[in-house]
């Protein structure tokens, strides 16, 4: 008997030392794999964190394709949602988590973002209205982790609808290096920067001729406007300063 089990003991050993993945345990004679912690997936562990400070949100570009295969909506930005909590917040989206969907219609559009564990997302909706296309439509949320330590779990949610956000020509994209901030809800609010998007139509994948948006008109044209006017301003200046000073080398005439 004594020898029976030696026999067996070393049995055990032998398999403990050929098979991967498999330890001995002093549960009678029995051989048990040892079971390897699964690690936890991106889901479960996620949850976007508020910042009290502002940074530039990293720039990406979604895409999205129809059913016949043809890419339809495409759109290059950084998104920084902003949560109003007795304080101002602030948390910048990630491309690099974010998962695109959504569908292509003749007339009407989806363009939906989403991180992991549906912890934030961000819907644009296009309709196409003759020879325009724009958002009519732009959903928001974010799920952050509590601001203070006690603070209930909460969710932010935000809604712009019946708009025409972005409105652009078609086989044109909308381009705006300016900020884009949207008031989506009293405590919520989105900034797009920099933005440039096209929907429906998009020859060879590519953005079509860039419409700029009112903010970098103004930017780029006030400073002309000012500086013509300060040129003409000293003009006016010189001018009068010379007439005055060759009246008065004239004197006055005797009578």
């Amino acid at each position: 008997m004594v020898q029976r089990a030696h026999k067996g003991g070393w049995s055990l050993f032998f398999l403990a030392a050929i098979i991967p993945g498999v330890h001995l345990q002093r549960n009678g004679s029995s051989i048990q794999p040892a079971s390897e912690p699964e690690p936890p997936s991106e889901a479960q562990i996620y949850k976007p964190v508020l910042q009290p400070s502002e940074a530039i949100p990293p720039i990406g570009t979604y895409k999205l394709n129809g059913l016949d295969g043809k890419l339809c909506i495409k759109a290059t930005m950084g998104v920084e949602y902003i949560v109003i909590e007795k304080k101002t917040w602030y948390f910048n989206l990630d491309p690099s988590r974010v998962r695109t969907s959504g569908y292509c219609g003749k007339k009407a559009a989806v363009l939906s973002l989403t991180l992991p564990n549906n912890a934030a997302s961000l819907q644009f909706n296009f309709r196409k209205e003759k020879k325009l296309f724009y958002v009519t439509k732009l959903t928001v949320h974010v799920s952050p982790l509590p601001v203070c330590q006690g603070c209930a779990n909460k969710t932010y949610f935000g809604l712009l609808d019946h708009e025409k956000l972005f409105a652009t020509a078609d086989g044109q994209s909308f381009n705006c290096k300016s900020e884009n901030l949207l008031l989506t809800s009293s405590q919520l609010r989105i900034k797009l920067v920099p933005l440039q998007m096209q929907a429906f139509t998009l020859p060879k994948g590519q953005y079509g001729k860039e419409v700029e948006c009112w903010a970098d008109f103004n930017k780029r044209i006030i400073p002309i406007i000012i500086g013509a006017v300060v040129v003409t301003l000293v003009l006016i200046i010189g001018l009068t300063c010379l007439f005055i000073r060759d009246r008065s080398r004239q004197g006055y005439d005797r009578l």
